[in-house]
């Protein structure tokens, strides 16, 4: 062995890293997105989970959200055929069927698509937590060939949270940027992701309000589509409550089925498609019990 120092150096770095490469741990390879339509991303293990059965409903069980319902299914379908197509926002009202919307969409363009040679669309789910993770399930995601929807639900940022400034990268703005195989949707009650007292705040402490506020702000412009949902109307909440009973196959008498379902919105303060979901399950169980 040389006694020249440097070699002596080289040597000991050598070993050193051969150490590190053991017990650095070994990322997973990447998933078989044949296994399944959907997957969810699993931070600990830096991999994709398939996901067998997807909680979802039909596309037409959907009610009071027509205009809504066609924009996201042609977006989604324009995508997964490698058309142009935005990124989407869905906000606003709690319970009208937002998240559900998302899922229903990749269903019923996979429908269309199965008549066709084309591979179905892929749906990924982020967690809110796991927003920093992005990147990297970004290059995960690139290196297929398939085309990915990823969805994160229920999206919002507060007071002190950074994590936001990785998702502004990945959507638009970073190097590399959002890959042309991914697409990137989020469910969220607020339409600029963050709190308005938060948003007030820095125009009240910032040297240049203006400023503060623009970069709060420019993380919902880089979604290309902003789709608002609003609290339904008395018809359009019985429209969803009759198109559960008919799906069901409830044998109830309709007077029935519309005063019962007026007093369970008022007695939960609120008409959505959420509420109009939880009195049939309600009114599936009182019938299937001889109620």
């Amino acid at each position: 062995m040389s006694d020249n120092p440097i070699d002596v150096l080289n040597g000991r770095l050598a070993e050193i890293v051969a150490l590190l490469e053991r017990l650095a741990p070994q990322r997973p390879p990447a998933p078989d997105f044949a296994l399944a339509d959907a997957f969810v991303w699993v931070r600990g293990r830096h991999t994709l989970q398939p996901v067998q059965r997807i909680n979802r409903v039909d596309i037409g069980l959907l009610k009071g959200i027509d205009r809504n319902r066609d924009i996201i299914v042609d977006n989604t379908e324009r995508f997964a055929r490698g058309l142009p197509a935005n990124n989407v926002l869905l906000w606003g009202a709690r319970g009208m069927g937002k998240s559900s919307l998302v899922k229903a969409a990749q269903a019923e363009v996979n429908r269309r698509l199965a008549l066709t040679a084309l591979a179905p669309l892929k749906l990924i789910e982020i967690h809110r937590e796991d927003i920093d993770d992005l990147p990297e399930l970004m290059t995960l995601l690139g290196a297929s060939d398939c085309r990915f929807l990823v969805f994160c639900d229920d999206l919002s940022f507060d007071h002190g949270d950074t994590s936001y400034k990785s998702l502004k990268a990945v959507l638009e703005g970073g190097i590399e940027g959002r890959p042309d195989n991914v697409l990137f949707y989020a469910t969220s009650n607020r339409r600029h992701l963050l709190p308005r007292d938060m948003m007030e705040n820095e125009r009240a402490t910032a040297i240049n309000p203006g400023e503060a506020v623009e970069e709060k702000v420019s993380l919902s412009d880089r979604f290309g589509l902003w789709i608002g949902f609003h609290n339904c109307s008395q018809d359009d909440y019985l429209d969803m409550v009759n198109g559960y009973v008919a799906a069901l196959g409830l044998a109830v008498a309709a007077e029935r089925v519309r005063a019962e379902a007026l007093e369970w919105a008022t007695t939960r303060g609120a008409r959505s498609g959420r509420v109009a979901w939880q009195f049939i399950q309600d009114l599936a169980g009182r019938v299937a019990a001889g109620a």
